[in-house]
């Protein structure tokens, strides 16, 4: 979102924004599209597994499922990541597999009892494709899926192609700590920042030649996609990628909040619009509201609400704080934001900023100093800049596998 088109105390806003924008004309041809377009052909009778959900979609809308099958080639198997293929089951929900009653396809789930797609799932395959839509952080899952699902067809001397797919947030702006292997998991598997700036293909050759996994791996590049695109710049429709991202405005503010909340901050999952929230249950919202906007951060302004989350663990209780409104996504800091609104609370209520599991807190930002320096009382400058070396360190290794200008 660029300057001013994001703007108010409502979300509405912002739908309607979306709404205009998924109405342009396309500017990006999806690695799906391209692969359709210029290279099915060199699949014809060889047999092929599709890694996807509801977002593997072209353009026009097409189910990749749809137009392989169409095109003539031999659809063995399709493979499933988190929130199942049709992206609506919860998160974390155990996931099972089955046979689809549209297609008398195998639906094999990667988010059920074996993570890594097993021999028995791959009999047969020859080929997998993965067309999944990503969010932009490391934390979301479906890139641990697609490293898992490497590792396996690298194991089983299987071939695995990306249809490539924008980063919703954009190419450019990179930030947060860098991941500390010893808090690997299948919510950071390798050491990148939090918010990375890469496409699923980017991720994939980063995956494959520098962390070792060492598939046959070929990335069907997008056509038209430039890295200071975010999403409304591509011209393409948002599809829901999970029951909690159902905008494109969210994937930006899940960077921000999905960080806040198992270190006390509700964020408004189980409203209608989750992760746009931050606050606790007594937390003064005019003073935590006035305390943020002293810090002037970039591209985001707050105003002081009280939710009530209609589901989940925390349906019926009352939170009060800060709801996030987004003004300048060029612009905007998600993680270094999610530190201000820790360090805030920390300072006003700091009984409410804690952790009863210190272990999935250090899981999510991929290390145990933020949680450590915020509990400390540490300015959410010193957190920040305790990022940089590492995060210095990683931009010239990102470099060498991009794909795009």
């Amino acid at each position: 979102m660029l300057r001013g088109e994001f703007i108010g105390s409502g979300v509405a806003a912002g739908l309607a924004a979306a709404t205009s924008f998924a109405c342009a004309q396309n500017q990006v041809a999806l690695g799906d599209d391209v692969f359709l377009r210029d290279h099915a052909h060199e699949l014809l009778g060889r047999s092929v597994g599709i890694m996807t959900n509801q977002t593997g979609v072209t353009a026009s809308g097409v189910s990749i499922v749809d137009a392989v099958r169409s095109f003539g080639l031999d659809l063995r198997a399709l493979y499933s990541p988190e929130h199942g293929l049709h992206g609506d089951r919860p998160a974390g929900a155990f996931v099972a597999s089955y046979t689809d009653p549209r297609t008398g396809l195998p639906v094999y789930s990667l988010y059920g009892p074996d993570r890594h797609p097993t021999a028995k799932m791959l009999e047969g395959i020859e080929v997998l494709l993965f067309d999944i839509q990503d969010v932009g952080s490391r934390t979301y899952t479906f890139a641990s899926t697609m490293a898992f699902a490497m590792q396996s067809a690298a194991a089983y001397g299987i071939e695995f192609w990306v249809l490539d797919r924008p980063n919703p947030t954009g190419g450019v702006a990179v930030e947060g700590p860098v991941l500390d292997p010893r808090y690997s998991s299948f919510i950071g598997l390798y050491p990148i920042p939090m918010r990375h700036g890469m496409t699923m293909g980017e991720l994939a050759q980063l995956f494959n030649l520098h962390f070792g996994i060492g598939a046959k791996l070929r990335v069907i590049p997008m056509a038209g996609w430039q890295r200071s695109m975010i999403w409304p710049r591509t011209g393409l429709r948002w599809i829901r990628t999970s029951p909690n991202i159902p905008t494109w405005q969210t994937t930006f503010v899940y960077l921000c909040t999905g960080l806040t909340d198992d270190l006390g901050l509700n964020n408004g999952v189980g409203t209608p619009t989750p992760f746009f929230y931050a606050g606790a249950p007594h937390l003064d919202a005019e003073a935590f509201t006035a305390r943020l906007r002293a810090r002037a951060l970039p591209g985001i302004s707050f105003e002081p609400t009280i939710w009530s989350p209609a589901r989940g663990g925390n349906a019926g209780r009352t939170f009060s704080g800060a709801k996030l409104v987004l003004r300048d996504l060029m612009g905007f800091m998600p993680v270094r934001t999610a530190v201000e609104l820790l360090v805030a609370a920390r300072a006003m209520a700091a009984n409410d900023i804690g952790a009863q599991n210190l272990r999935i807190v250090d899981l999510d930002w991929g290390t145990d100093g933020v949680r450590a320096a915020v509990l400390a009382g540490a300015s959410a400058d010193e957190i920040v800049a305790s990022w940089k070396d590492r995060l210095d360190a990683f931009m010239p290794l990102r470099q060498r596998f991009l794909l795009y200008t």
